[in-house]
């Protein structure tokens, strides 16, 4: 049985008023040792310390680096959003600056497991809370 090098999370929402899902994070190389993320991964491009030390972050569709949440438009309707977990048994030797189809092509070819969990929001019509 192979094990885990690094895992790769990528988190889309598909259901975004765009053409293509809109992109909220992109973390690769997170140790393959990790059983979970932390509370308040920081953003930037990449994590010098504690349990993720080492994993790399890219640019995400606000376009900043790490997370950032879902905010589907008020009254859009439910939005679904796809957190894609990938095993693989290397890290991968790429930039915080990769472009997604890159990062894409090389889980096509390196993967060794996969998962998707879906989870969904929806953001109520009327007055909004400040961001």
């Amino acid at each position: 049985m192979l094990e885990a090098e690094s895992f790769v999370l990528v988190l889309e929402d598909p259901d975004a008023p765009r053409e293509q899902p809109f992109v909220h994070w992109l973390i690769w190389n997170i140790p393959g040792t990790a059983v979970g993320l932390p509370r308040g991964v920081p953003t930037e491009p990449r994590i010098k310390d504690g349990e993720l030390k080492g994993a790399v972050q890219g640019r995400n569709d606000a376009g900043v680096f790490g997370y950032y949440g879902p905010k589907p438009p008020p009254g859009h309707g439910v939005h679904h959003y796809h957190f894609q977990l990938f095993a693989l048994d290397k890290t991968l030797p790429m930039e915080p600056t990769t472009p997604l189809a890159e990062l894409l092509n090389a889980l096509k070819r390196d993967s060794i497991a996969k998962a998707d969990l879906i989870g969904t929001y929806e953001m109520a019509d009327g007055p909004q809370p400040p961001a």
